[in-house]
């Protein structure tokens, strides 16, 4: 594991904390953030509370970096890679993907920087033409505002899905003061 990518995961477990079984989180019981269904997916057997830290380290960097090509991202940008992996782990991989098409999509001044990409929530070639394009175009402001941007969708998705499903009021406040920062 390289270290940028081993920082990010010590800081999300750091956020997460240990073993958690709350009645209104729909991703069920959780150990270092990581969900049953994620820890199963990845062959680990056992009971959540016991989830070995390593395992969720490894689950992380699979799952959640390399896999949604968020390591490709930040062979480009750190600071946007670092957005959209802290953002898939609370929304899905897929979920911070379309939030990057949606945001350079908006960003690219009706294509005269670059052409619109699908925003079909996979970080692909295409997605990472655009991404080079626009911060030659917009430079280190253009990053930051990148950022921002991934910020704000993410933000009105947590408002969003507190409106659709009450239950997730539970875990706006916390949502919104951890992971939403600027």
């Amino acid at each position: 594991m390289n270290s940028s990518v081993a920082d990010l995961i010590a800081e999300v477990i750091r956020k997460e904390g240990g073993y958690s079984n709350h009645p209104s989180d729909s991703g069920g019981e959780t150990c270092w953030g990581i969900t049953e269904r994620v820890a199963r997916k990845h062959g680990y057997p056992g009971a959540m509370r016991d989830l070995p830290k390593p395992v969720a380290e490894a689950i992380y960097e699979q799952e959640f970096w390399y896999e949604p090509g968020f390591y490709d991202v930040s062979m480009i940008s750190a600071a946007v890679a670092r957005e959209l992996f802290d953002t898939g782990i609370n929304t899905h991989p897929r979920r911070a993907a379309e939030f990057l098409q949606v945001s350079l999509n908006a960003l690219n001044r009706q294509e005269k920087d670059y052409p619109d990409v699908a925003e079909d929530m996979d970080v692909g070639p295409a997605t990472l033409a655009a991404l080079r394009a626009y911060l030659a175009a917009r430079g280190k402001l253009g990053e930051a505002v990148l950022v921002r941007s991934l910020n704000n969708l993410q933000g009105a998705f947590y408002i969003d899905l507190s409106r659709r499903r009450q239950k997730d009021e539970a875990f706006v406040f916390g949502w919104l003061a951890n992971r939403v920062a600027l």
